[in-house]
């Protein structure tokens, strides 16, 4: 996998083979859930400004879409827009998709993706049996409202499953150093996807663990279901793992604070050092993962 920078950017990656470079961090729709259009519009803007080209919502995240659409339209041609569906069934997936696509004023989305594939009997045989989702995918695609497919995963076995159906151009996962290093999970995945061919975009890469019971420090962070990385030493050699694996890009969390140290640690992005690769694998072993291989 190739790497691309520009001092004044962030740097690029390929997005597997298929020509396209995406940046090495994304925008995750939840930042701009909840707030007010102009300051999505800044936020946005300034995004693009220090080099984001790879955008991704879905409509589980509250008015993430209504708000990333005028935002995102000034700079529409030149991003890559990502956006996802829960719905396991044809009709449902296709009526989702048009209801994104008017409300981030697009023709088109560049990937769509099959949203929380967890598990295999509900989410995977369903999405592609008869009547399923991945109909109402690939008439878009064939149609050009969407341009490559792809699914998200929450659970290694439904991945999988995912990828012996069909030939994905990209799967978003969990590349995060404890699920990684304490729970054993990600590894399978990424394995699975190399050897597919599919580009790999990694989710949760500034997640510590679950969140301790009664964490004062909850309220601090409304948008992570999880205690996230705010710690900048930590999250430096967080994101630095997860980009030191065979990804594309990241996401960071959905908090403009976090999202905005993400891009400075990836504006530097260096190789972790043997001590810091240790001091990761210490960090991870006392952490209570968000996910583990069963």
């Amino acid at each position: 996998m190739s790497t691309s920078s520009n001092p004044s950017k962030l740097p690029q990656r390929d997005y597997g083979s298929t020509g396209v470079k995406l940046s090495i961090i994304g925008f995750g729709g939840l930042l701009v859930s909840g707030i007010e259009q102009a300051q999505a519009n800044r936020l946005v803007a300034e995004s693009v400004e220090r080099g984001v080209t790879y955008f991704d919502v879905a409509p589980t995240y509250g008015n993430a879409e209504e708000r990333l659409g005028p935002a995102l339209e000034p700079w529409r041609k030149g991003v890559f827009l990502a956006c996802k569906t829960t719905e396991r069934t044809r009709a449902g997936a296709a009526a989702e998709l048009q209801r994104s696509l008017e409300r981030l004023r697009t023709g088109h989305v560049d990937l769509y993706q099959l949203h929380a594939l967890t598990d295999v009997a509900k989410d995977v045989d369903v999405a592609f049996g008869k009547g399923g989702a991945m109909e109402a995918v690939l008439e878009a695609r064939k149609d050009g409202r969407v341009r490559f497919v792809g699914f998200s995963a929450h659970s290694v076995e439904a991945a999988l499953a995912a990828m012996d159906r069909f030939n994905f151009d990209s799967v978003l996962f969990q590349v995060n150093y404890a699920c990684w290093l304490k729970g054993d999970y990600g590894p399978q995945i990424m394995r699975k996807a190399r050897e597919k061919g599919a580009a790999r975009l990694a989710l949760k890469t500034l997640a510590r663990q679950k969140w301790p019971k009664d964490d004062p420090d909850r309220a601090l962070h409304p948008k992570c279901w999880y205690q996230p990385v705010a710690d900048p030493h930590e999250a430096d050699l967080a994101l630095r793992f997860t980009l030191g694996q065979p990804v594309t890009a990241a996401i960071p969390p959905g908090e403009e604070k976090l999202f905005r140290l993400a891009l400075d640690i990836a504006s530097r992005c260096r190789a972790l050092s043997p001590d810091e690769e240790r001091e990761v694998q210490s960090l991870a072993a006392q952490m209570d993962p968000l996910f583990e291989a069963r």
